[in-house]
């Protein structure tokens, strides 16, 4: 059973915190095992105070992150110096001289903070929270930011954006671990959505459009039921009833990416569930995911996940394999 030890601090944000339990808790086999333990501690083992008007008491210190396959920093608003001057308290730095070498680092939120001063993120991609992107790429500046995006999978170190972009990122790291079948059955049980559209830019640029102006939701509802198809901008924005231009503005407000972007994220979405839950040949998953050609399904796939549709079979099916 893969271990996930999490470390609360002081001012810690009790939602985020609550995320990896509920998540990763949720995931079990075909036959209904847990796949995952979770336990919960602090720097002493100690009650920590969270930013809400109540402490939370846990059954562990930092030591048990010695004995754990990932850990999860949820954010928190108790880290002045931290989050200020870029530094770690000692007494969080010998929390994490005890973390295992290969162990799976995850930060939700601010949590990269921490992340980012023990230098674990010195030149690798990372975002965090919109609003305190700039503090993070001032403070460490070999990080490379990305403001815009839920989350980062950086391998053996992940990160997320604010509040419920830990949620995405759990759900994502279940996928990783088990595949699609299992985080979608996770997804179900918490009633979220096994992946979101867009990234932080949804949230960031302006307000929700008002109902009146006009969704694209129905638009591309029609369009994930025919992804098999040669859709053109022109045939979504026929469907939706206005021009391209109105689509793609519309599209970026709802979403933050352009029509064409979102219509290649879900045929890559599709490819992946097809590679991994049937044996069709390349060229047939390619067909049935809108690309046409296996040719352009490898393209594609490797622009988007960095592996090719063989690779990325065995990697999803063994893990599948293992959780059956």
């Amino acid at each position: 059973m893969h271990r996930v030890g999490v470390l609360a601090l002081d001012g810690v944000v009790p939602f985020e915190l609550g995320i990896p339990a509920r998540i990763f808790g949720a995931a079990c086999s075909a036959t209904g095992v847990p796949l995952y333990s979770v336990v919960t501690c602090s720097l002493d083992g100690r009650p920590v105070r969270t930013d809400a008007d109540y402490d939370i008491a846990v059954a562990e210190d930092a030591s048990v992150l010695a004995h754990v396959d990932t850990v999860v920093i949820p954010p928190s608003h108790g880290q002045a110096t931290l989050r200020e001057g870029g530094r770690l308290p000692d007494d969080l730095r010998a929390a994490l001289e005890q973390v295992r070498p290969g162990t799976r680092m995850v930060a939700i939120c601010t949590g990269s903070f921490v992340l980012a001063a023990a230098g674990l993120l010195d030149h690798r991609p990372a975002t965090t929270h919109w609003r305190e992107a700039t503090q993070l790429q001032r403070l460490f500046t070999t990080v490379r930011v990305d403001p815009n995006v839920l989350f980062v999978d950086d391998g053996d170190v992940l990160t997320s954006a604010g509040a419920a972009a830990g949620v995405d990122l759990c759900v994502h790291i279940v996928r990783r671990d088990h595949g699609s079948a299992v985080a979608n059955e996770v997804a179900r049980l918490c009633v979220v959505p096994p992946w979101r559209d867009g990234g932080q830019a949804q949230f960031i640029r302006q307000p929700v459009p008002e109902p009146s102006a006009g969704g694209t939701a129905a638009t591309r509802a029609w369009a994930l039921e025919r992804l098999g198809e040669p859709l053109t901008l022109t045939d979504l924005a026929a469907h939706a009833r206005v021009s391209v231009r109105t689509l793609t503005r519309r599209f970026r407000d709802e979403v933050g990416m352009s029509p064409g972007q979102w219509l290649a994220g879900q045929r890559i979405e599709r490819a992946r569930h097809l590679l991994e839950t049937t044996d069709w040949p390349i060229d047939l998953v390619a067909h049935h995911a809108g690309f046409g050609t296996g040719t352009s399904l490898r393209q594609h796939l490797h622009s988007a996940v960095g592996v090719a549709p063989l690779a990325y079979r065995r990697t999803f099916r063994s893990a599948a394999a293992l959780t059956a």
